[in-house]
């Protein structure tokens, strides 16, 4: 029997049908490279074959009696790839508008709890012949570092050579009721000694952090956001769109500054969303704040659960018009963050996560969102911001090379858009999912990361602060 993790089953609480918690990703192939000519058939067969033998793709949720435990994963025995890899093609001209269109559509549909978490959806007529793969996965399923490790399932190295990961765990047996009831009933007698445990170390890093806030060397704190037009209560209705930056570029940037990659995007997304803001005369004066989830994979003690991750909050410096005095205060920002964040156990997460209550859990999301609370209290955070390190070679999906690969992440009340970038064979490839309520043009806030790359990289090259906006 595999236990969903509370971090996990988090997130299944946490979805309503506005606030979704898929996460997404668009991948635009070149269907050249594939050894036999592309057709709609043969790759839903091959990704079929792929896939038989993964659980992550062919488990689904069931729940425990009474909702006094966690779900578990149990095998769908009447697995059906028909059910997950479905064929649309676009409307004519078949563009970028169009593609992003019919992305931002799939991405505001709920996954069926009834099957395995994810979809694929094949989209023909793209721009000079390429094919575009919408995949949906549940976040219940993957964080960012497993989700690109299942992406390498399917993929290869070469248009002709096996996937790159071929040993996959068992796949989860189907318990009975009476053993879900038991483990149930042990599990919820034994957590007043688990939270004797958790409550411990979270005081002593409360008052820890009290200290670092005295000294100026704790991370930025929630509740200390500005309000914006994307935080607020959110619909289904999502809008997507994508763009490009140059990898080179990047690292380049931050090996003149004695920065990080993470430090030079975050500074690109703050003049991104400050140009975005000020074009709509909504800049407000003080700094956005951003939530940046951080994996902790490699320090978590737990070895099960599909998401290990944590979090830090960071200022973006959009009340500062200078793109080089922006990067060089994040840098100092983050390495407070990231020391603050380094002290905090790498389960605590995880391990509060875990006295989620499935129904009182569910209720108050919802309640939350039909009384419109998020629009009654202080801002927690204007948005999330992810990095997920990709392959540096170019990858092959049944053959056909991956030209772009963009991931999305959910949005939530109170933090209405979502920006995820990911290194892919020299570029970095942003990708932004807003409600589209609050933000019904996403690609007008995209469209200016590269701009902004630029504005840095002059400033970089000149040595001293640029023309302030």
């Amino acid at each position: 029997m595999d236990r969903l993790s509370g971090l996990d089953a988090s997130f299944l609480y946490l979805e309503t049908p506005a606030q979704l918690m898929h996460v997404c990703a668009v991948m635009v192939l070149d269907p050249a490279t594939m050894t036999a000519p592309y057709s709609f058939e043969g790759l839903q067969r091959e990704i079929d074959l792929r896939v038989r033998d993964v659980p992550a793709f062919t488990r689904k949720v069931r729940g425990v009696p009474l909702g006094l435990d966690h779900p578990v994963w149990v095998q769908d025995k009447a697995f059906d790839i028909e059910r997950h890899v479905h064929r649309l093609a676009l409307p004519t001209p078949g563009g970028y508008p169009e593609l992003m269109d019919l992305c931002a559509h799939l991405a505001s549909l709920p996954l069926d709890r009834s099957r395995p978490l994810w979809e694929m959806w094949v989209i023909e007529g793209y721009d000079d012949g390429r094919v575009v793969v919408f995949a949906k996965m549940h976040h219940a399923t993957v964080d960012g570092v497993s989700g690109a490790n299942l992406v390498s399932h399917l993929c290869s190295v070469e248009p002709d050579a096996a996937p790159m990961v071929s040993e996959h765990p068992a796949p989860p047996r189907d318990p009975g009721r009476g053993e879900l009831l038991g483990r149930a009933v042990i599990g919820t007698a034994a957590r007043p000694v688990t939270l004797v445990k958790v409550l411990k170390p979270s005081a002593q890093l409360v008052t820890k952090s009290i200290g670092r806030a005295r000294r100026g060397t704790a991370m930025a704190a929630p509740f200390s956001a500005p309000r914006t037009s994307f935080n607020g209560t959110i619909t289904s209705h999502r809008s997507i769109a994508m763009a490009d930056l140059d990898l080179d570029e990047i690292r380049r940037i931050k090996k003149v500054t004695g920065t990080t990659v993470n430090d030079v995007v975050l500074a690109v997304a703050g003049g991104a969303l400050r140009a975005y803001l000020d074009e709509r005369d909504e800049l407000p004066e003080s700094s956005l704040l951003a939530t940046v989830p951080v994996s902790v994979r490699d320090s978590s003690r737990r070895s099960t659960g599909a998401n290990k991750v944590s979090a830090l909050f960071t200022k973006l410096g959009t009340d500062v018009a200078d793109p080089l005095e922006r990067l060089h205060m994040l840098a100092e920002r983050n390495q407070h963050a990231k020391e603050h964040h380094n002290a905090i156990s790498a389960d605590a997460l995880q391990d509060w996560a875990e006295f989620a209550a499935p129904r009182t859990f569910g209720l108050a999301v919802r309640a939350y969102a039909n009384l419109r609370l998020a629009e009654r209290h202080p801002v927690v955070h204007n948005l999330v911001i992810s990095n997920v390190p990709g392959p540096p070679i170019p990858l092959y999906f049944m053959g056909a090379r991956i030209d772009a690969l963009c991931p999305l992440g959910p949005v939530f009340h109170g933090a209405g858009l979502n920006i995820t970038v990911m290194s892919n064979a020299g570029q970095m490839h942003v990708g932004a999912i807003a409600c589209r309520e609050s933000m019904p043009d996403t690609d007008a806030l995209v469209r200016h990361f590269p701009d902004e790359l630029a504005r840095l990289s002059e400033a970089v090259a000149a040595g001293s602060p640029a023309d302030a906006r």
